[in-house]
């Protein structure tokens, strides 16, 4: 059976490379990609695209009737730090996007969902080590409440109408494609950049603040290898803790070091830090090694290697 893959939240950190990801795998023109807002360049030439604001029911189902879409991956949300600045509207959109796709897949207008929890679910309450998939979730965040709130909706809708939804814990995302999209883990992000075009920067967390952390490319292949798994591979339909590694914001101005030495950092922790404090410093995601087979290839040294070697090239393309 063909697929055709509906992106709603495209333009985000994790939807622009998603979205390049699929469409190598699925042919440019069987993915859509759809935001509130125009994507980058190469999003907008490689495949179609369509503006959409994912808590419209009515319109996301008029573009899945035009391409005659099958999946539908649900990527729009505010993050942790906007969402504690504006905690109805990210409510509104973190839920109602949510409760959107889970109808129109019980509706069989589709027949796959994924939409992608976070550590943000876990809170001060929450074992810090080594995090296992069932635990005690009190989150303090607005985003958190609402991924909690949102994997009990996906595992209601699975149990109740037998919706196919998938759904992963992703920790940190770290990126040299995209800019910083408002989350707590960002600096890991951001780092990089300011390393390349400064030479410094100014942390928002403290320098011993470990957190988990992913590189894209393993959350990319990881977000693809749960869809193409088996169904009956699937043993959880709330979400499925994801990990690879976890550092400090020391321990990565010690690797970034050993491409740039003179690279300085000044710490000046913000109300972030007490975002990340709820936060577990490292995850356990044994059931997704164990019912799907996941495995993660980047280490810190490794990732940070392959950032900065990217972010030069885009530095010397810039002056060219």
């Amino acid at each position: 059976m063909k697929e055709t893959l509906l992106i709603l939240g495209a333009s985000g950190q994790i939807g622009i490379e998603l979205t390049q990801k699929l469409r190598k795998i699925y042919g440019n023109n069987n993915v859509i990609a759809s935001d509130i807002r125009k994507g980058n360049e190469e999003m907008m030439s490689s495949g179609p695209f369509e503006i959409i604001d994912a808590t419209d029911k009515e319109t996301i189902l008029s573009v899945i009737q035009k391409y005659k879409a099958t999946q539908i991956y649900l990527l729009a949300a505010m993050l942790s730090a906007t969402a504690e600045q504006h905690p109805q509207k990210a409510w509104h959109l973190n839920i109602n996007s949510l409760l959107a796709v889970l109808d129109l897949a019980k509706e069989k207008h589709i027949n796959k969902v994924y939409w992608p929890s976070s550590i943000a679910v876990f809170g001060p309450t929450t074992p810090k080590l080594n995090t296992p998939q069932f635990t005690v979730m009190e989150p303090s965040t607005i985003y958190g409440i609402s991924k909690l709130a949102g994997e009990f909706w996906c595992n209601y809708y699975h149990e109740k109408y037998g919706v196919d939804i998938r759904s992963l814990r992703y920790p940190g995302i770290i990126s040299w494609k995209s800019k910083p999209g408002g989350g707590t883990t960002d600096y890991a992000v951001d780092i990089y950049f300011k390393a390349l075009e400064k030479g410094s920067y100014n942390c928002f967390l403290s320098e011993n603040t470990r957190l988990p952390m992913m590189y894209i490319d393993d959350a990319l292949n990881a977000t693809v290898q749960l869809m193409q798994a088996k169904k009956e591979d699937i043993k959880i339909r709330t979400s499925y803790n994801l990990a690879a590694i976890s550092f400090s914001p020391k321990e990565i101005v010690s690797e970034i070091k050993k491409h740039i030495p003179d690279f300085k950092i000044s710490y000046n922790p913000d109300f972030r830090q007490a975002i990340a404090d709820s936060w577990p410093q490292s995850i356990n995601d044994d059931y997704a090694r164990k019912d799907w087979n996941w495995k993660h290839q980047f280490n810190l040294s490794s990732m940070t290697t392959d950032i900065i070697k990217n972010l030069k090239k885009n530095l010397l393309k810039e002056f060219m």
